[in-house]
């Protein structure tokens, strides 16, 4: 662990891509790959630095192709954000198990598996040291309102 190290950042958005998660499979996700990516995290933990995390999830679904072959689009968006959701709560398991607090935010609300993005409620986890992991979309419109971006908690 690196313990008194300087950065030139307290708060840091990773964006993983959900093909990473794949590993050697075509599909899904490999819980080998997850674990390391765990612990390549948790290896920053002696920075000290607050830690968000956007993973896709185009290792499950890929919105936009499904869309270019026929789909409705907003269906295709929605499904997308779900695979955004599994891979989210799969290195949630991962980061946990290495005794990383962990929160799944979610712009899609499903209150069983992952709280709804709250812009202050982030804040509030990644001050208390907490890994926020962003699922079902960066925004999404409902009701022709679109909800905050998460690129705010980063000013």
């Amino acid at each position: 662990m690196i313990v008194n190290q300087k950065v030139a950042y307290k708060r840091i958005l990773l964006k993983i891509s959900g093909e990473a998660l794949l590993g050697k499979q075509s599909a899904g996700v490999d819980p080998n790959v997850a674990n390391y990516i765990a612990g390549e995290i948790k290896s920053l933990s002696g920075f000290h630095i607050q830690l968000g995390i956007v993973i896709g999830g185009g290792n499950i679904f890929r919105g936009m192709e499904a869309s270019a072959k026929g789909m409705d689009r907003t269906t295709a968006d929605y499904m997308g954000m779900l695979a955004t959701v599994i891979n989210s709560l799969a290195l949630q398991s991962a980061l946990e198990e290495r005794g990383l607090p962990t929160r799944v935010q979610s712009s899609i609300e499903m209150r069983e598996i992952a709280e709804p993005f709250i812009q202050r409620r982030a804040v509030r986890h990644l001050e208390k040291g907490r890994i926020v992991i962003f699922a079902g979309g960066t925004e999404i419109l409902i009701s022709q309102q679109i909800q905050p971006r998460r690129s705010e908690l980063w000013k």
